[in-house]
């Protein structure tokens, strides 16, 4: 990928990271898994698979959630953002894995989705909090 393209795709990510965060309080962010966008004509699609902390401490299953973008690149309507962050399911933390592991096979996808960690997640979203929010 050219500079350009590498920063586009930056700013698709952080932005889906603040969406994200809009819906599942950081920090309840247990894990996240980003799967490479998906490019067709105008429009790019991004997909991620998030493990979060349950609400009540007491319950030992984690929140899984499904999370999607779309992106209007070309065209009339470039610059359009679309998404959505569902809660699918409660799940043992290492059932996540074999969720993404589901997702890849479906997708046909070669590449392994990037794992974001929780705690990389919160430091990444306040530094996107920081840079967003006016001095």
């Amino acid at each position: 990928m050219d500079q350009p393209t590498l920063a586009l795709a930056a700013d698709a990510r952080e932005r889906f990271l603040l969406d994200i965060a809009e819906v599942v309080p950081d920090a309840r962010l247990a894990e996240l898994h980003f799967f490479p966008p998906l490019r067709q004509g105008a429009l790019e699609t991004g997909v991620a698979v998030i493990a979060a902390e349950p609400e009540d401490p007491a319950r030992t299953r984690h929140v899984v959630f499904s999370a999607r973008y779309r992106w209007t690149r070309k065209g009339p309507d470039r610059g359009k953002w679309e998404h959505e962050v569902v809660a699918e399911a409660d799940a043992p933390l290492i059932t996540v894995e074999a969720v993404v592991q589901g997702v890849k096979a479906r997708a046909h996808e070669m590449v392994e989705p990037e794992r974001m960690s929780g705690d990389e997640a919160r430091t990444r979203i306040a530094e996107l909090r920081c840079r967003s929010t006016p001095q």
